[in-house]
């Protein structure tokens, strides 16, 4: 019984320390995995991430009053640095949301997987520690319900199919 415990116990510190926090430099963050390099998953920290370069968008979102500065890496950067082939990409959030995200998106928009909000990294209380973010201010096409519901937050994982 108590192994069944403690890993809930683990997930539960760990979601009211990130929860208020944001993950420090040596927590693995996000896991890339499904058709990469290898076929093993890449599990990485937050510098990481950073360290493959960043991009910003600023846009207004259904889920803020004004528009906001995001800061991320370009998600068409981070698959070719995992080797990634597909056309699909699952992403889980830490609340076992899942969105479906097609690959031509990223190019065609500037997709990117923001830890940022206004230059401060984003902790899990408000949607961290990453974020898949569209330019929703770029393009009225973004601004519908296919493009919302493509913008998982609390990202904790991303798969990438066929």
């Amino acid at each position: 019984m108590l192994s069944r415990i403690r890993p809930l116990l683990a997930a539960c510190a760990a979601l009211f320390v990130f929860g208020v926090m944001p993950a420090t430099a040596g927590d693995v963050i996000l896991t890339i995995d499904g058709n990469v390099t290898g076929n093993t998953p890449i599990d990485m920290t937050i510098d990481d991430i950073e360290a493959l370069g960043s991009a910003t968008i600023v846009t207004k979102t259904p889920w803020h009053e004004s528009a906001v500065t995001f800061e991320g890496v370009p998600l068409a950067t981070l698959l070719e640095k995992a080797g990634a082939k597909g056309q699909t990409l699952s992403v889980a959030a830490l609340n076992n949301y899942r969105s479906e995200i097609p690959v031509s998106d990223l190019a065609e928009h500037g997709v990117i997987l923001a830890y940022k909000q206004d230059g401060e990294y984003m902790p899990i209380s408000d949607k961290g520690p990453l974020f898949v973010v569209y330019p929703f201010d770029a393009d009225p096409e973004l601004n519908t319900e296919v493009y919302y519901t493509r913008s998982a937050w609390q990202v904790r994982s991303i798969t990438v199919e066929d």
